[in-house]
């Protein structure tokens, strides 16, 4: 009987627990008994998590699942009976069924039409810059800056009206809150569920240039997946891109060095953004998968039925993958890390994320020359209770 459990508490805030590092030392897979009392196991080697990943003899649905740590909205995420997952929230499906609505959305995130949208993500960059000018010393990066930028680069791809945006966001934290209570949860999720379809309808009277609109109009989807859809771009389009964003200011503010080689060598900055996307990680629990028959990872026998949780922070710091893993190097040859997940359930929009953090940072660093930290590094919050990592708050000034 394994007597592992998730470890979650971390020593440093850029760092994985440490007794998830010695794991990793130790092997790719280990067993862990998770928050329900079952038997899985703990993935923390990069070979093995890109093979669980990669292999379709394993499920992404939640009826699968099981808690890796107590808590009542990880709970919930894995009880479908209960938090009900919307029809078109695609990310918890497999083939066919996932299949069928990646086929109708890949050719919205197209690395060209990417490349069309940075002029515009470089004019609200500079308004977010602008108006931090105006309002002086010192800010709240994360509301001024770290949010604001995906959150109107995806409500303009979407269709969805940015001055709507509070209610959303407000559902998004509870999502992402590990501490969440059960209640607060389903009202979030039927919140943003409600707002959604509310917004299709109107797409419906009144079509628009947006991807709503589009799928709408190519007569594919029901209005139920039509919001489901919606639901699950609206709230990864903005929290995972606005945590990078927050969260790798922060770093490159505790490691002066390498915020002055992304500030100053614009032919850093791409493989920057890939080093900071490795090294920090901020997807810190999971994904998971469940065997659906017997799987054989890196000699390790995998039952059907059994959970695998990926611990993605550790794999990212495989030096059987990294050389010199633990250390942030922003002029590391980009690529390798597996942060946008791997396999069929890549992230749809990681191109679009790439784009805004390669124009955001260095603008940035940039427009703001001596910008820094208006408390000490120890002072600000972590996302911790998130499942999302990242800074709540990130104070500087300049």
């Amino acid at each position: 009987m394994s007597e592992l459990t998730l470890p979650t508490a971390r020593q440093r805030p850029l760092d994985p627990p440490d007794e998830v590092t010695a794991l990793r030392q130790q092997g790719a897979i280990h067993r862990m008994t998770y928050a329900d009392g079952h038997q899985g196991w703990l993935v923390t080697g990069h070979a093995a998590a890109r093979a669980v990943l990669a292999s379709p003899h394993f499920s992404n649905r939640p009826e699968h699942m099981h808690p890796p740590i107590p808590s009542a909205r990880m709970e919930l995420a894995t009880r479908p009976e209960k938090l009900r997952v919307p029809p078109g929230f695609f990310l918890r499906m497999d083939p066919p069924d996932h299949t069928r609505f990646r086929r109708l959305l890949t050719g919205q995130f197209t690395v060209r039409r990417m490349k069309m949208l940075e002029p515009r993500i470089e004019e609200i960059t500079g308004a977010c810059l602008d108006a931090m000018e105006a309002a002086g010393p010192p800010v709240d990066l994360v509301q001024e800056f770290a949010l604001p930028i995906p959150s109107l680069v995806i409500c303009e791809l979407l269709g969805v009206p940015y001055d709507e945006r509070a209610q959303f966001q407000a559902d998004t934290k509870v999502l992402a809150s590990l501490e969440a209570k059960a209640e607060e949860a389903i009202a979030a999720l039927g919140g943003i569920s409600s707002y959604l379809y509310g917004l299709v309808q109107r797409k419906r009277k009144e079509p628009g240039d947006d991807l709503l609109s589009g799928l709408i109009e190519g007569g594919e989807l029901s209005d139920e997946e039509l919001t489901g859809v919606g639901v699950l771009l609206l709230i990864a389009g903005h929290e995972t891109t606005a945590n990078m964003l927050g969260l790798g200011t922060y770093a490159l503010l505790t490691n002066p060095d390498q915020l002055a080689a992304m500030r100053d060598d614009p032919a850093v900055v791409d493989n920057g953004v890939e080093e900071l996307l490795r090294h920090l990680t901020i997807i810190h629990l999971g994904p998971m998968r469940t065997a659906l028959e017997d799987v054989e990872i890196e000699g390790v026998m995998i039952g059907a039925g059994e959970t695998v949780t990926i611990h993605l922070p550790a794999v990212n710091r495989d030096s059987a993958r990294f050389a010199d893993a633990e250390r942030l190097d922003v002029t590391r040859p980009a690529g390798g890390h597996l942060t946008f997940g791997h396999g069929i359930h890549q992230c749809l929009g990681q191109q679009l994320a790439r784009a805004e953090m390669r124009i955001a940072y260095p603008a940035l660093l940039r427009r703001f020359p001596g910008l820094r930290l208006a408390v000490t590094p120890e002072e600000v919050p972590m996302r911790s209770d998130m499942s999302i990592y990242g800074v709540h708050r990130l104070p500087v000034t300049w």
